[in-house]
């Protein structure tokens, strides 16, 4: 333990949801209070229990900024201004305003408390840029996003104000490639998993069930309905299966392309499931497969190496790159169905190889163990 009692504020909006960012953002918190230091959590919103288990120690402090009065606009806009066009993405801006000015108010009266800051999401990180030097400047952006989504207005804001901050702490090399652009000091720190995959020993090949596994939130990004197609077009053998697991606002599109498709006897959607369902499907499953448009660290494929998977991924901006190689899996140019088909109906027609490829997938996981991690984390705290 050589935290030395540091203070650490983290600021984010929710944890009552899964979801990676609450995910990994629980994951460092717990691991910092093993290493001594002082944690405490601002969340966005009226307490709600906690989807991750957090340590007790961890102090978490709220702002209900849905009761701001930006919040009764965009509720007074649902109600009847629907026929505005993308009133949704209006209503995101005006709920903002609020964010920003409860946020000021609260960091203003209490960030002396603290020795580090850390922002886990590039709204929040771009709103305390321009807040004033004696924040900014113990505040760490840690970007979950790639920086290609976050919209003209973010993108300026950050441009113009993540210079303010202590550090930018990216998922991926070409984040931190970006980010130094922008900002005096950048670096890529890749997540912490949690203890629970880094104890995993190797899982033997005959142990293993023919599922083949998607675990995502089940929204455009993650393009689940083409994953759905590509399992359409290929040789699916007798005994194996799909599972995905998730639930999002396309989950109606996917069960309709799963019925067209006449897979309901081979593809399964679980809903939304906790780490230990997760945990079990992917030790289950010899195939880990994720076809989204955008990420910045895809924390389930390093998951799934740790439970002896094969990847298949598109080459999305970012962060598949930096985890798939050739002794992992296949990186598939990205909206390359017929390349991601060809991949994934090789493996299943090479049991042999399928089997190689499982056990330097869990070799190569040990990479991503969390003590090299950890160490980084602590020298810029």
């Amino acid at each position: 333990m050589d935290g030395k009692g540091k203070k650490v504020l983290l600021v984010y909006y929710k944890l009552f949801k899964p979801g990676g960012v609450a995910k990994v953002m629980t994951t460092l918190a717990n691991e910092l209070v093993a290493e001594g230091y002082k944690v405490e959590i601002l969340l966005l919103m009226s307490p709600r229990p906690n989807f991750y288990p957090l340590n007790e120690n961890v102090k978490i402090h709220h702002i209900d900024t849905f009761s701001h009065w930006a919040w009764k606009i965009c509720e007074f806009n649902v109600k009847w201004l629907r026929f505005i066009p993308k009133i949704h993405n209006i209503n995101a801006y005006i709920h903002h305003i609020g964010v920003y000015l409860m946020l000021k108010k609260w960091l203003k009266k209490n960030h002396q408390n603290y020795d580090t800051i850390i922002s886990c999401w590039y709204k929040l990180s771009s709103f305390i840029g321009v807040m004033g030097r004696e924040i900014a400047k113990k505040t760490i952006a840690w970007e979950h996003m790639s920086f290609t989504s976050m919209g003209k207005f973010y993108s300026a804001l950050a441009k113009r104000y993540y210079k303010n901050l202590k550090c930018i702490i990216a998922t991926n090399k070409p984040g931190e490639k970006y980010y130094l652009s922008i900002g005096k000091r950048s670096q890529t720190i890749y997540n912490i998993m949690d203890a629970s995959f880094e104890k995993l020993n190797y899982i033997p090949f005959a142990e293993k069930k023919n599922v083949i596994a998607l675990v995502a939130r089940l929204d455009a990004e993650k393009n689940v309905e083409e994953f759905i197609e590509i399992i359409s077009e290929i040789n699916l053998p007798e005994r194996w299966g799909v599972r995905i697991m998730g639930d999002g606002t396309c989950r109606e599109k996917i069960q309709y392309k799963i019925t067209h498709h006449n897979l309901a006897d081979k593809v399964r959607l679980m809903g939304t499931g906790n780490l230990d369902d997760v945990k079990n499907l992917i030790i289950e499953s010899k195939i880990c497969c994720l076809t989204s448009t955008a990420e910045a660290l895809p924390t389930i494929l390093i998951q799934a190496m740790f439970c002896s998977n094969v990847l298949i991924a598109y080459d999305c901006n970012y962060g598949p790159s930096d985890i798939i190689n050739e002794n992992n899996g296949f990186l598939i140019p990205l909206k390359n169905k017929e390349s991601f088909r060809e991949k994934l109906q090789y493996l299943l027609d090479n049991p042999v190889d399928l089997e190689r490829l499982s056990h330097s997938s869990y070799m190569e996981a040990q990479k991503w163990k969390k003590d090299k991690i950890l160490e980084q984390w602590k020298k810029i705290i």
